[in-house]
C-alpha cells in the first residue's frame, strides 16, 4: 500500500496539471505522456498513481467551479489535502481565476468595458433548459463537489469577479440583439438595454430585451468558468423581482465561459429549480 501524498508531491503534480491545462485551454499542443514521465522521475511515484491523481485534480477543479483537462475524466473520493494544494495554486495565481475567454475572442481583445461593441457580430447563444435531478451526478460525487464549493465559496468568488460578470452580460447582450435581428426585428434589437451597465445593479435584472413579438424579457445573467452546477448568488432584490415579474424575468446561467460559453435559462418560480440558502443577515444595533 502506497503512502499518502505529501504536500510537496501534491503541489508538484498540481503545478504540472495547470501547465497542461493552460496549453489545453488555448489549443496549444502538449504531451501528457511526457509530462507524466517527467513528474514520475521527479517525485518517484508510479505512472498509474500519477495518472489517477490527475483525474482527482479534474474532480477537485470541477468542485471549485473551474474547467479541467477533458482527457482526464474526474475521479472522486479524493483527499482534502489535494483540494488544499489546488487552492494554494489558485491563490498564487489570481490571474487564472480572473481570466476571460481564450485569446482571440473579441471580449478578451477589447476588454469587458468595450465588450458591447466587440460582440456586435457574435452569433446567438443556444440557451437550453436547466439541469435536473435526472441528469445529476451520483449522490456521492455531487456531495463531494458541493462540499468543495461551499468550503471555498465559489459562488462568492464568481460574484466578486466583476470582469467575468461584465463579459458574461455583454455576451448575452450580443446574443439578444443577434437573435432579434435574425428574426427581422432590427427595431427591437436597437432597443435592447444593458441596464446593469447604464443604471447600476439595483434593477433586479441586468438586461432588458424583447421576444420577437415585442414582449418584455428581463434577464439576470450569472457567469462562471465552471460546470453547469456551480453554485451562484442571488440577491434579495433579484428574487423579489423574479417573483413580481414572473412573465418577463428569467435567469441566464452562462457556464464553461472561459473556454466555450454555454447557457441555460431558469424561469420563476425559482424554488422549482434551485435550493435557496440564506448566506448572510443584516445586523443592526438594538
Amino acid at each position: 500500500m502506497s503512502l499518502p501524498w505529501s504536500d510537496a508531491e501534491n503541489d508538484a503534480i498540481v503545478a504540472d496539471y495547470f501547465a497542461m491545462l493552460a496549453d489545453d485551454a488555448v489549443g496549444r499542443a502538449y504531451s501528457k505522456a511526457a509530462h507524466r514521465r517527467a513528474l514520475v522521475a521527479r517525485i518517484g511515484r508510479a505512472e498509474g498513481s500519477v495518472e489517477y491523481k490527475h483525474q482527482n485534480i479534474s474532480a477537485v477543479l470541477k468542485g471549485l467551479g473551474e474547467d479541467w483537462i477533458t482527457g482526464y475524466k474526474p475521479a472522486f473520493n479524493f483527499q482534502w489535502s489535494l483540494v488544499d494544494a489546488v487552492a494554494r495554486w489558485l491563490a498564487r495565481h489570481p490571474d487564472w481565476v480572473a481570466r476571460l475567454p481564450r485569446a482571440g475572442s473579441s471580449v478578451l481583445r477589447e476588454g469587458a468595458d468595450r465588450a458591447t461593441a466587440a460582440l456586435r457580430d457574435e452569433a446567438p447563444l443556444w440557451i437550453g433548459p436547466p439541469p435536473t435531478h435526472s441528469n445529476a451526478p451520483p449522490p456521492g460525487e455531487l456531495e463531494q463537489m458541493m462540499a468543495v464549493a461551499a468550503k471555498f465559496d465559489v459562488a462568492e468568488r464568481d460574484a466578486r469577479n466583476r470582469a467575468l460578470g461584465r463579459a458574461g452580460e455583454a455576451r448575452v447582450m450580443a446574443s439578444e440583439r443577434a437573435t432579434l435581428a435574425a428574426a427581422g426585428r432590427h427595431d427591437l434589437a436597437a432597443r435592447v438595454r444593458w441596464v446593469a451597465d447604464e443604471d447600476g445593479d439595483g434593477a433586479g435584472y441586468d438586461i432588458a430585451s424583447f421576444e420577437a413579438d415585442g414582449a418584455e424579457r428581463l434577464l439576470e445573467v450569472k457567469t462562471t468558468n465552471g460546470w453547469e452546477r456551480t453554485p451562484f448568488h442571488l440577491t434579495r432584490n433579484e428574487i423579489a423581482v423574479a417573483e413580481d415579474r414572473r412573465e418577463a424575468w428569467q435567469l441566464v446561467r452562462l457556464w464553461n465561459f472561459a473556454r466555450e460559453p454555454r447557457a441555460f435559462a431558469i424561469r420563476p418560480p425559482l424554488d422549482a429549480h434551485v435550493s435557496l440558502t440564506p448566506t448572510s443577515f443584516l445586523a443592526a444595533l438594538r
